[in-house]
């Protein structure tokens, strides 16, 4: 099983505004680097195959134009697909729209850094209320699939063990840690410290079911 100290030091987080034609927007970025080539990570990233092996299941046409959706959760549409430098698309969920772009650059030595930005409207009331790890959360814990279907398939988080294993002391220990990282960026990007980790702690208690 996964270090989760280790997962959450191991992704960078950043955060941000941006200016849209429908008004400003929250810009939330993650990367890590994964030990191996582009191509792989590529593939992991973008086939019907394998990710449901570490985000979960997904039906669509996965290319250029296409539409795809996520089971239980997310669809939208791939505007961009450059294989294997990266691909853009609309995130919509619960009658949202947001975007998401993913960008894979070679590290040397075999390795490979996957970037991913979201961005997205949020009301002004549901930021005060959860903040960045709102979204941020659900990232991380698909960061860290990943990165088990990577390093060690064998011992990886099953997405249908999902939901139990964040009831586990490991997951509730993972979830805590980023929600408590997501915090530290808000304060980076000029948030109010004491606003900062009570968002934190409202999302930690809305995944927990503590709320």
């Amino acid at each position: 099983m996964m270090q989760v100290k280790q997962q959450i030091s191991d992704v960078r987080r950043t955060l941000g505004d941006r200016r849209l034609e429908a008004g400003e927007a929250k810009v939330t970025t993650m990367s890590q680097v994964y030990d191996t080539d582009a191509e792989d990570l590529w593939e992991a990233v973008t086939s019907a195959e394998r990710i449901p092996r570490w985000f979960m299941p997904i039906t669509g046409d996965l290319r250029e134009g296409g539409h795809y959706q996520l089971e239980g959760n997310a669809g939208g549409t791939i505007s961009r697909c450059e294989r294997p430098h990266g691909f853009a698309a609309t995130w919509e969920y619960n009658g949202e729209v947001s975007w998401i772009e993913v960008r894979l650059t070679a590290e040397g030595d075999g390795r490979t850094r996957l970037e991913l930005e979201h961005v997205a409207h949020v009301a002004a009331e549901f930021w005060d209320k959860f903040g960045p790890s709102a979204t941020g959360l659900g990232w991380d814990l698909g960061m860290l699939g990943l990165a088990g279907h990577l390093i060690d398939p064998g011992s990886a988080i099953r997405p249908e063990d999902g939901p139990a294993w964040m009831m586990s002391p490991e997951g509730q220990e993972f979830m805590r840690l980023s929600v408590d990282a997501w915090a530290r960026v808000a304060v980076a990007a000029g948030e109010d410290p004491d606003q900062a980790r009570a968002a934190a702690d409202r999302t930690f208690a809305a995944y927990t079911g503590a709320a």
